[in-house]
């Protein structure tokens, strides 16, 4: 009887706890970025001899669209970035860039992701993107049923990946408007595969207003 009630209790114990890494309660909460923060990231271009630049450059005349890639061997992220540049052609139409930012560059990762992903990719090292107060997802994202309902989305879409790199950070999606318009839309993924609606994005995107001359030589 002793054994039977250890065993329940164990059992019971178990189920409790794959119920709570199923809710929110675990996870960080996210600290929204402000537009002073973002404007003032230094990003690296990914050439030969590289181009260190203030982040605001990115969206100072017509805003941009800008994916902090969690990781770029990551079928997940693939995924996301697939889903971006599926809205390249209606951007390209309103006169809104399509970016990401990487926290490393390993062996051929970015060059790999490229294909998924038809926008200029550059370096954040010191991982400010994934900021103000990075995420991270560890191994509990294993046990949550949204992660796996992600993981077989991607797979049945034909994406696949490795295991390269860095991937625990969470990463997001960020909708930035012209000059000082500020943040139109900010996605944090809550867990592996949590993907921005990409209606969102298109939506948040035709808020932009694109800066004139005259307003570029005043500031």
């Amino acid at each position: 009887m002793g054994m039977w009630s250890i065993g329940a209790g164990a059992l019971g114990a178990a189920a409790v706890a794959l119920l709570l890494a199923n809710t929110d309660v675990f996870l960080s909460k996210p600290q929204q970025a402000t537009l002073e923060y973002l404007e003032e990231i230094d990003l690296k271009t990914l050439e030969k001899e590289p181009r260190t630049f203030k982040a605001k450059e990115l969206w100072e005349k017509n805003g941009a669209v800008i994916m902090a890639v969690r990781r770029p061997g990551c079928f997940l992220c693939r995924e996301e970035a697939a889903d971006l540049s599926s809205l390249k052609p209606k951007l390209d139409e309103l006169g809104v860039p399509l970016y990401a930012v990487v926290k490393e560059q390993i062996k051929t990762e970015v060059k790999d992701f490229q294909p998924y992903f038809k926008g200029e990719i550059f370096l954040d090292e010191k991982k400010r993107f994934y900021g103000p107060q990075r995420r991270k997802m560890m191994f509990m994202g294993f046990v949550r049923l949204g992660v796996w309902n992600n993981f077989f989305r991607a797979r049945n879409g034909g994406f696949s990946g490795n295991l390269e790199g860095e991937g625990f950070i969470l990463g997001g999606v960020f909708v930035m408007g012209s000059g000082k318009q500020g943040i139109l839309l900010e996605h944090r993924e809550k867990e592996f595969g949590d993907k921005v609606k990409p209606v969102s994005v298109l939506e948040a995107a035709r808020k932009i207003k694109p800066q004139t001359s005259s307003a570029s030589e005043k500031k």
